[in-house]
């Protein structure tokens, strides 16, 4: 069994009361007790989808560990009157977990990226990344599939045989929500004793294909407006259309609500 947190919940989600570094030691424990498992971690956008549509809810009730990658959540729960010890963002975990799981000689396989012709695709050049700076930590494999792999047959077999073949202890699978979190459904019945996250951009963040908002802004809340500056075409719609107005009703009605938890 996965150690249990206390969930806080946030319209509907409960989010584990967990650390980065507590994140880390659950996954290196449960490796070495031969124990899979899958972390999700929701932003605004995830948790606004999730309190809408049950076939995007299944994903996070299927999580063994579900983190707060969002500072509006963190502020919701403190506002509720159950505080969520921090953000735990996607993106640093990418790092943590890596230099965790090198401590142990562990391996991880990345997914996601972007594919260049010629030369390393982005999931190649996050590994070689990780992997240095991360003693010990050893690379199963690394793949950025063409865009629609999941939909061939053919593709998605080839890709499905090479993580299998690999025997990865953990794989981050970097494919945009909810997109990655299918291709993790599919994958965890055959790698019952690895573990999964999702990890959208992170890959692209590693690789050096994109840049990540400065740590003044990650730490007070503003990375999703370097993000929307960095990408606004793609980003705009969701952001200010969806994303906002949800964060501020989600804001405006904690105390009403006072976030409940679960255990």
């Amino acid at each position: 069994m996965i150690e249990a947190f206390d969930r806080v919940r946030l319209d509907g989600t409960g989010i584990d009361r967990i650390t980065e570094e507590e994140v880390v030691a659950v996954v290196r424990d449960a490796l070495a007790h031969r124990r899979g498992g899958r972390i999700i971690t929701p932003n605004v956008d995830i948790l606004r989808r999730a309190a809408a549509d049950p076939r995007i809810r299944r994903h996070l009730d299927d999580a063994d560990l579900i983190v707060a990658d969002g500072m509006p959540l963190v502020w919701a729960s403190r506002l509720g009157g159950s505080p969520l010890p921090g953000r735990v963002a996607g993106s640093d975990l990418i790092w943590s977990l890596s230099a965790g799981l090198g401590r142990d000689g562990r391996s991880i396989f990345i997914v996601g990226g972007t594919p260049e012709k010629p030369g390393p695709d982005g999931a190649t050049r996050a590994a070689a990344r990780l992997a240095a700076a991360s003693p010990g930590l050893r690379i199963a494999g690394a793949t950025s599939p063409e865009y629609g792999f999941e939909r061939d047959e053919d593709a998605y077999a080839r890709f499905r045989a090479t993580v299998i073949d690999a025997k990865p202890d953990l794989v981050f699978v970097c494919l945009g929500f909810p997109k990655q979190e299918e291709v993790i459904e599919r994958l965890r019945p055959e790698l019952p004793e690895t573990w999964f996250i999702g990890l959208g951009a992170s890959v692209n963040f590693v690789a050096g294909d994109v840049s990540r908002a400065p740590r003044w802004m990650q730490r007070s809340g503003l990375e999703w407006a370097h993000r929307l500056g960095s990408e606004p075409r793609r980003l705009a719609g969701r952001y200010l259309r969806h994303d906002a107005p949800y964060a501020l009703r989600l804001l405006a009605t904690a105390p009403v609500a006072r976030v409940t938890d679960r255990p």
